[in-house]
């Protein structure tokens, strides 16, 4: 395999990127069958942590991802998926980037816009 979930506990890193502008869109975790399908699919499937199961982006918000490329990191433990984010928003938030948030000094000055709001999308 190419790469070594075995490092992690069977858990990797996964950055999304925009493909077109490079901004990073999210982080998440990958295990060997998220990344089976991810490659198989063409379509982001990540590993939910919280959810213990796996999590295909955008099945409730409609966001999904679709990969244009996939690379890997020189120690085979990370992964970087240039993606097409259908929708306009990565973030679960609703936002385009999960990184909204900037540190200025003690602060958080949040600098991204909302592009849905998650209480109409996430209906539970």
């Amino acid at each position: 395999m190419l790469i070594d979930f075995e490092k992690s506990a069977g858990l990797i890193p996964a950055i999304a990127q925009d493909y077109q502008t490079g901004e990073v869109l999210m982080m998440a975790y990958m295990n060997r069958e998220s990344f089976e399908e991810t490659v198989r699919t063409k379509r982001a499937v990540y590993y939910s942590r919280s959810r213990n199961k796996l999590w295909r982006k955008g099945e409730e918000s409609g966001n999904v991802q679709e990969v244009k490329e996939i690379f890997i990191d020189c120690d085979n433990d990370t992964i970087l998926l240039k993606v097409h984010q259908i929708g306009g928003a990565a973030c679960h938030e609703g936002y385009k980037s999960c990184f909204f948030r900037r540190v200025d000094g003690a602060e958080l000055t949040t600098i991204g816009e909302r592009v849905f709001d998650p209480k109409q999308v996430y209906k539970k």
